[in-house]
């Protein structure tokens, strides 16, 4: 009655209903319902629509509610709510902050010539200036091999200050305000927007004050100043422009999730990471940017699974090149080891490690190796070669004869200028021309699993992409582009040597073999 359905397809179908789902929530978002009847008793009206004038003032306080005092640092009289601006202001710093205390920013809006401590329609937020983080390790000289100053400040024995967290000052202090006048329906009021929301009653109508923000994504490890007990005055860049309502509501669910993984004991240098791709990146791009990564995830899927699945049944290793398939397992857990002590985004991080893996099982496969555990030791036996595998390690030896002409050289420049890395992505490269060699000596590309390279092709210039957004090694960002010029080598070759049914297929047999009766020839 039902037709049988394939893993494939089940796994196409679930990516699908998710993306779509991702949409309708993204969509839930940054869609914000209107009061369509601005008379309607349900109607909360924008304060901003009366064109008040404004004043923005920003103090400093060692407490979140201004208890043991506050300072003024900068004032904005005659507030425009349309003009954006950037200010660099110098802060005083009290001794406490000094002896790794903390220092907040208390930033008020409120109606111009009247004091924010005294003003009813006033909205205010507290951001903290400071934050603790682990200092930067000393700098050591390769050249002269001398110690940074602070190395040599270093005291001997038990924890010092630079392996305990001391409070950093933040250098950038971002301020929004919704400029829009939008009327909200009080049946619909987003629960996002809702603690940033003051309303108060004027006359019939209801009104809400300035939608304030101060964007926390903003600041950045990049921007962080240590401080120590000779700092007294540091600068602070304070940075204000309009926002949209959507990018508010959506900027509100990101700085909340950033927050939640810090719970969770995400150090400020991991949430820095995510923080980046929100503030450095255009929001129709990060749109763009997360299909693209959900496409990347489902072809690295399915090219691990044909992969798999294609080795899986492999019992010949005619027309394959065993010493390219070594090599590629080799670079690939070096690249990967190199990878994560990078700290490479997990996006790249975890499809390197299971490719690892896999490459592992794949010189298993190749070189036909049996593990027999005798107790804790193993043994391991190797299968033979039939005639026909025997031929492709001749032509993969000679591969590697004309390719060792220009390797031997090059390592050796190599190992003098560069590090070892880069040698194996550069060597990743040379390694991957035996295998086009083999089917240049076979006339054939039969014995390529056809399926997981164009899933791989697929993500080759998804990389490419990548390459320009997410962080990574700029060795690896190379890789990419470097993956693009081989697989057109193989798009030439297919299209060079087309599929005949006389030549060998991946498992060393012909079609024509194939299709032989197996049974005894009956006698008429």
């Amino acid at each position: 009655m039902f037709q049988k359905t394939s893993f494939t397809t089940l796994i196409v179908g679930v990516f699908v209903v998710y993306v779509l789902h991702t949409c309708w929530v993204m969509y839930g978002i940054v869609y914000t319902k209107p009061c369509e009847n601005p008379k309607f008793e349900n109607c909360i009206n924008p304060y901003l629509a009366g064109k008040p004038r404004l004043q923005l003032s920003i103090y400093t306080a060692l407490r979140p509610n201004a208890d043991g005092g506050h300072t003024l640092i900068h004032e904005e009289e005659d507030f425009d709510v349309e003009t954006k601006f950037e200010r660099i202001v110098n802060v005083s710093l009290p001794k406490k902050t000094c002896k790794n205390g903390t220092l907040y920013a208390m930033v008020f809006l409120h109606q111009a010539g009247m004091s924010p401590w005294q003003d009813p329609r006033q909205v205010h937020l507290v951001s903290q200036l400071t934050t603790y983080m682990i200092p930067k390790p000393p700098e050591v000289s390769l050249i002269s091999g001398e110690e940074a100053e602070q190395l040599k400040r270093k005291p001997k024995g038990g924890d010092s200050a630079v392996d305990r967290p001391v409070s950093h000052w933040r250098s950038r202090l971002t301020l929004n305000v919704v400029s829009e006048d939008f009327i909200f329906d009080r049946d619909f009021l987003p629960s996002d927007v809702h603690r940033y929301l003051r309303v108060f009653q004027n006359g019939k109508k209801r009104v809400y004050l300035p939608l304030l923000f101060v964007d926390e994504l903003s600041n950045r490890v990049k921007d962080l100043m240590e401080i120590n007990s000779t700092s007294t005055e540091l600068p602070l860049t304070i940075s204000y422009d309009t926002i949209s309502l959507g990018k508010l509501r959506f900027w509100i669910h990101m700085q909340d999730a950033v927050y939640s993984l810090q719970q969770f004991g995400f150090t400020e240098k991991d949430a820095d990471e995510i923080k980046g791709i929100f503030v450095e990146t255009n929001l129709y791009f990060l749109a763009l940017t997360f299909f693209v990564a959900a496409f990347h995830l489902l072809f690295d899927f399915l090219a691990f699974k044909h992969d798999i699945s294609f080795w899986k049944q492999k019992k010949s290793m005619v027309g394959m090149s065993s010493k390219a398939v070594l090599w590629r397992c080799f670079s690939t857990i070096v690249i990967f080891m190199y990878l994560f002590d990078e700290q490479t985004s997990l996006l790249v991080l975890i499809p390197a490690g299971v490719g690892s893996m896999i490459e592992v099982w794949k010189v298993k496969k190749a070189f036909k190796i049996q593990v027999i555990w005798k107790g804790v030791k193993p043994t391991f036996i190797f299968g033979k070669s039939d005639e026909s595998e025997r031929r492709t390690v001749e032509y993969d030896t000679l591969a590697m004869k004309y390719l060792s002409y220009l390797l031997y050289p090059m390592s050796l420049i190599l190992s003098l200028m560069v590090p070892f890395l880069t040698g194996v992505y550069v060597f990743g490269f040379l390694f991957m021309l035996p295998q086009l060699f083999v089917n240049y000596k076979f006339k054939s590309v039969a014995h390529l699993p056809w399926k997981a390279f164009m899933y791989k092709a697929f993500n080759t210039f998804i990389d490419d992409i990548f390459a320009f957004i997410i962080t990574m090694p700029t060795s690896h960002r190379l890789a990419c582009f470097r993956d693009d010029v081989v697989f057109l080598v193989y798009l030439y070759q297919r299209w060079l040597y087309p599929v005949d049914k006389t030549r060998m297929n991946e498992y060393g047999l012909s079609y024509t073999e194939e299709e032989k009766p197996k049974g005894k020839a009956h006698k008429d």
